[in-house]
């Protein structure tokens, strides 16, 4: 099986890539940031705060993610419900960075994780893929952007949907979960030893594709 591990920070474009990507090479793309999402929209939905350690240790049996695809998209599975229409709001993205800090979510997800990287070759982005999940990943890359195109791209995503949003607080968050991700205590964000550093501030997607796949023909 072969495996590529795309790290970085919130907002880098990882997901939109990785896609991308998969679907360019015919791999499989694992979502591990909706996967935490998911676990996080439970958490929301039964009522169960960020900082209640107990309850979320108490709650991760009773959860399961598992990503399949249905014409060629990726449906997220949440206790048998899809529920790719609720995870991708900024309450449960923060929700998402502040549960993950967890040993309990994490060791949950990380196993469900090497399960599909075991049995499909697979594109897999996240925070610790190339460092904790997948360390023998065949190609390692860490892309990022600086915090200000990360806070303007998604500040255009946001409002293309008609959202009301303010960039200085979009870039603020950012900054602020870049922190949290680079300083929690388990598996924190860093770039692989034998990782590839992509900055994509002044790529486009395709800009960016292209170069990944210079990577991994070279890998």
């Amino acid at each position: 099986m072969v495996n590529i591990a795309i790290d970085g920070p919130a907002g880098a474009g990882k997901s939109t890539i990785a896609k991308k990507l998969a679907k360019d090479l015919g791999y499989i793309y694992v979502d591990t940031g909706a996967m935490y999402r998911a676990m996080a929209y439970y958490f929301l939905k039964n009522g169960i705060a960020a900082e209640d350690e107990a309850a979320i240790t108490k709650a991760c049996p009773d959860v399961d993610v598992t990503i399949r695809y249905e014409n060629g998209e990726q449906q997220v599975i949440l206790n048998g419900e899809n529920v790719n229409g609720v995870i991708r709001n900024e309450e449960v993205g923060n929700m998402a960075s502040a549960t993950s800090i967890y040993p309990v979510v994490r060791t949950k997800l990380v196993e469900l994780q090497r399960q599909l990287a075991a049995k499909e070759n697979v594109i897999m982005d996240g925070r610790d893929i190339g460092t904790v999940v997948l360390p023998d990943a065949n190609v390692k890359i860490y892309l990022t952007a600086s915090a200000r195109v990360r806070a303007q791209r998604r500040f255009d995503e946001l409002t293309a949907k008609g959202q009301e949003c303010n960039l200085e607080e979009i870039e603020k968050d950012i900054i602020d979960r870049d922190y949290r991700d680079m300083h929690r205590e388990t598996s924190p964000l860093k770039q692989a030893e034998d990782a590839v550093l992509l900055d994509s501030s002044e790529l486009d997607i395709n800009g960016v594709v292209a170069a990944m796949k210079k990577i991994i023909e070279e890998a």
